[in-house]
């Protein structure tokens, strides 16, 4: 059985190796969306590209909310795991998987019940309005699947198994890349052949992890006796995943409100940033992932009762976050132009220098992000996930009112939204440190 004890042993190495699998994980999961904006980008055009972009903004909000629960979950079963209480994790296991799974059953009704509200509310172009109706019809049908693929993987990597999601994770991804091009250039389903390729991908790794979980893993076997509805368990962990999932839901809500600022901007706009959010998002998500490791870490060793070990954590972790954003930063900031290049054609000019000019303000900032990040992970550890609601309201409340204030100004334009994200994110960094320091002095 692979797992990794937080609560014993070298600090670096074992956030590292837990880290490295998420990062590469988490890569993998970020091609399920860049191919599809990659493929329509360079075949299909300007219009359906900015139709895949929007459509990812409005699906990161509403998958949000399942993975903010699932999180909330998993730090929940660590915390038992620390407790060596496997009794009660696997009826956390039970409840939680009933509960979630039935959520996810209503959102995704609503969501195709309220399908034309949501492409009115992000303010999307009437030219684009075909290509995002076609694109979700589809998309949306995979919502079950993220579910299973972020519960089982919540699960796993409660007990430091973060290889066993990978696996999952990089054979579906490529199953994507295989019929995103088969379907979109070969077949010529445009928009819709992309997200059908997406749907049929992540229904791989969640049927598959799912399956993994409960029929092969006999350390995670629920029984007749484990079938019980703990009420205790039930309000301890809901009040872990329920303020996560609120965490994620304000994140990405506020985003979702940017990206309808952005869509009034024009089609060119639309565009760029849908394929700059991409590169973005692949160039921090290693961040995510060192403050998802380290939130496994200490949520262990809360359980446990090391509050020493969590302090050895934090500065080990601070460090490694310290030098990944430094590197990523000068890369995009460098490199930013090229980087465009592969998601539109060398012809699409004003696109790339949007594009370019967005992800030189976003990517010199990086370490905010970062930070941010192990702030998250820090506060739902220690079952204080009330704070990374605070810190995401702080973050994104700022984002949201000064890209709409200084985007109003025609001398700033467009740029006044590239340059509300990365003041948000030292405001709440600020906040967050201050208080942390207080907990773990």
């Amino acid at each position: 059985m692979r797992h990794i004890d937080f609560t014993s042993g070298p600090v670096g190495r074992k956030i590292l190796l837990f880290s490295l699998p998420l990062m590469v994980g988490n890569v993998f999961q970020q091609l399920y969306n860049v191919v599809d904006t990659l493929v329509v980008g360079k075949f299909l055009g300007e219009a359906p590209l900015a139709a895949v972009g929007s459509a990812y903004t409005l699906m990161i909000f509403l998958t949000s909310i399942l993975i903010g629960l699932t999180m909330g979950a998993g730090v929940y079963f660590s915390l038992c795991f620390g407790w060596k209480n496997f009794d009660r994790m696997k009826q956390a296991v039970f409840i939680s998987f009933l509960s979630i799974g039935l959520l996810t059953v209503i959102m995704n009704g609503a969501a195709y019940l309220l399908l034309d509200e949501l492409i009115s509310f992000m303010q999307v172009p009437f030219e684009v309005i075909p290509y995002i109706r076609d694109y979700l019809w589809w998309i949306l049908a995979g919502l079950l699947a993220v579910f299973l693929y972020n519960f089982g993987a919540a699960l796993l990597r409660a007990v430091g198994d973060s290889v066993t999601p990978l696996l999952f994770l990089i054979l579906s991804s490529l199953m994507n890349v295989a019929l995103d091009i088969l379907f979109v250039v070969y077949l010529d389903f445009g928009v819709s052949g992309a997200a059908e390729a997406t749907v049929i991908s992540q229904y791989v790794s969640g049927a598959g992890i799912f399956l993994y979980c409960f029929l092969f893993r006999k350390d995670f076997h629920i029984s007749r006796k484990d079938m019980v509805w703990n009420r205790q368990v039930f309000c301890d962990m809901s009040e872990l995943s329920l303020l996560t999932s609120l965490q994620q839901s304000i994140m990405n809500f506020g985003i979702l409100l940017v990206q309808g600022l952005v869509n009034s901007f024009g089609t060119t706009v639309m565009a760029a940033f849908a394929a700059g959010v991409k590169i973005d998002t692949i160039a921090y998500s290693p961040l995510q992932d060192f403050g998802n490791a380290f939130s496994t870490y200490a949520a262990q060793n809360w359980g446990a009762g090391n509050k020493a070990r969590i302090r050895q954590g934090v500065i080990t972790a601070g460090k490694m976050i310290f030098l990944f954003s430094i590197l990523a930063s000068c890369l995009v900031s460098l490199l930013a132009p090229t980087l465009m290049g592969f998601f539109v054609p060398e012809t699409a000019e004003e696109v790339i220098a949007v594009g370019a000019h967005y992800l030189r303000i976003e990517g010199s900032c990086y370490l905010g992000i970062g930070i941010l990040f192990m702030l998250y992970g820090f506060y739902r550890a220690i079952k204080r996930a009330g704070m990374s609601v605070i810190l995401t309201i702080l973050s994104l409340g700022t984002r949201v009112v000064l890209a709409y204030f200084l985007s109003s100004f025609p001398e700033i334009g467009v740029t006044g939204i590239w340059l509300s994200i990365p003041i948000g994110w030292a405001l709440a960094d600020m906040y967050g440190m201050i208080k942390g320091y207080k907990l773990v002095s």
